[in-house]
């Protein structure tokens, strides 16, 4: 399996913009500039989409574990914070909420540890990934 999405940039870094598509067409022409990279513009940026992708994975291959490890998940919410740090990604920070019913918090916490290890996003990132996890009720 293979996923393609394209980049188009026209002009200086700074003055430049960009445009993302994806193969499936979720992405069409997005715009991305320096100022949403490295400021407050409101178009979408690299991290940002690297911190989709990872909450992503993590949300899906936590769901495949609980259902390995005997119990079916309700609902898991998982948010991603890229941290950049000298104009390099250097950290990613996922905070994850889920509903499993009949599941202790050692269970839970054990899984989730397995889910940031092992799904396939945070085994392609080179940072340092950490975690809070909470089993809600």
């Amino acid at each position: 399996m293979k996923r393609t999405a394209t980049a188009v940039w026209n002009g200086t870094i700074k003055e430049g913009k960009g445009q993302l598509s994806t193969a499936t067409g979720v992405l069409k022409e997005t715009p991305y500039t320096f100022n949403s990279r490295f400021g407050d513009g409101a178009e979408t940026n690299p991290e940002e989409l690297i911190a989709a992708a990872h909450a992503g994975c993590f949300s899906m291959k936590l769901s495949g574990v609980l259902t390995e490890a005997g119990f079916t998940p309700e609902s898991i919410e998982t948010s991603c914070t890229i941290g950049m740090e000298n104009l390099g990604i250097k950290t990613a920070h996922l905070v994850v909420k889920a509903k499993v019913p009949g599941m202790d918090d050692a269970q839970f916490s054990e899984c989730a540890t397995d889910a940031k290890e092992n799904c396939p996003v945070s085994k392609a990132l080179n940072l340092s990934i950490t975690m809070d996890a909470t089993l809600i009720s």
